[in-house]
């Protein structure tokens, strides 16, 4: 029995040598069809170092709660302004880059192949498209604030899964097409987050703008658009046999359908189920993936049944 797990174990050991010669082969193999325009721009060498900072954003959610546990939470209203708004102008810039530079080199809404020259509007698409993947990394603090703020309960599957995929797999996606299909996605992105980082940063102001601010659902309801035109989208470049990787679009359309059901069943839980209140009194809830600044005097509570509001009302 000894010998034969010791054969066992060393069949397993064989398998995993050989797992891991070949996905480093296979990775070797990648890099000689990568885009050589972006291999020495900042943190494209190596998928290590975009791995590290996603690792580390894991052991923050991990370890932070625990840090923040018996402080206060901090008051970072204007620390949140100027993140907010400055959101707004990365994602702005990335749009128009985006817009302006497609538009210029004439690409295809349907099927656009990726063009590895260094045509100046090509570069300067893959420029936006990267600074569209550094604008994922800088997102993390989304989550730094809320562990800050002790609003841990913002820091939801959904929160995590969103902002750790999309900034690790687009290293993917800035090392093999920063162009091509790939401007399409981004481009709609960074449009919804200037909407949305907008809406944070009003939030942030104070609760005198909090009367303006009645449009939050909409967010989901325009995010889930954009994941199911996504799906449409790339369904439509599959049936044409648009030149593009096809992985790359079968992988898409499975990542789309994934942020489908997580941004739906929040929506459900956030506008459409009755809210109830937790152990503290405060409403358990995910928010849109984002930072703003929720006040005491809106919170739900129940009493006799019925919802009602404490202080002044407000439209949601």
């Amino acid at each position: 029995m000894g010998l034969l797990g010791w054969e066992t174990r060393g069949g397993l050991v064989e398998l995993l040598s050989y797992m891991v010669n070949d996905t480093l082969q296979f990775y070797t193999w990648s890099l000689t069809i990568a885009d050589k325009r972006v291999q020495n721009w900042p943190l494209m060498q190596s998928p290590l170092p975009t791995l590290a900072i996603s690792t580390l954003y894991l052991l923050l959610i991990w370890l932070g709660p625990k840090w923040m546990k018996n402080r206060e939470p901090m008051q970072l209203r204007f620390i949140l302004i100027v993140y907010n708004f400055g959101m707004v102008i990365l994602n702005l810039f990335i749009f128009k880059e985006l817009f302006l530079g497609a538009r210029a080199a004439g690409y295809s809404y349907i099927c656009q192949t990726v063009d590895y020259s260094d045509n100046e509007l090509e570069v300067r698409i893959a420029s936006a498209l990267w600074w569209y993947y550094i604008s994922k990394g800088v997102e993390y603090f989304d989550t730094v604030f809320f562990i800050l703020r002790k609003k841990f309960n913002q820091i939801s599957f959904l929160h995590v899964y969103h902002h750790c995929s999309v900034f690790t797999l687009w290293w993917i996606g800035i090392k093999w097409v920063a162009g091509g299909q790939s401007f399409f996605g981004a481009h709609m992105n960074a449009f919804i987050h200037v909407v949305m980082y907008l809406y944070y940063g009003l939030a942030s102001c104070g609760p005198q703008l909090q009367k303006y601010l009645w449009w939050k659902r909409y967010l989901t309801i325009l995010q889930l658009v954009q994941f199911h035109v996504t799906i449409g989208h790339t369904a439509l470049s599959l049936y044409i046999d648009c030149p593009f990787p096809k992985w790359m679009h079968w992988a898409l359309i499975v990542y789309a359908v994934t942020f489908i059901v997580l941004f739906a069943n929040f929506y459900y839980q956030t506008y459409r189920e009755p809210k109830r209140p937790t152990k503290t009194g405060k409403i358990a809830a995910n928010g849109v993936i984002a930072n703003g600044v929720n006040k005491p005097e809106n919170k739900l509570v129940l009493e006799n049944g019925r919802k009602k509001r404490k202080g002044k009302a407000k439209r949601e």
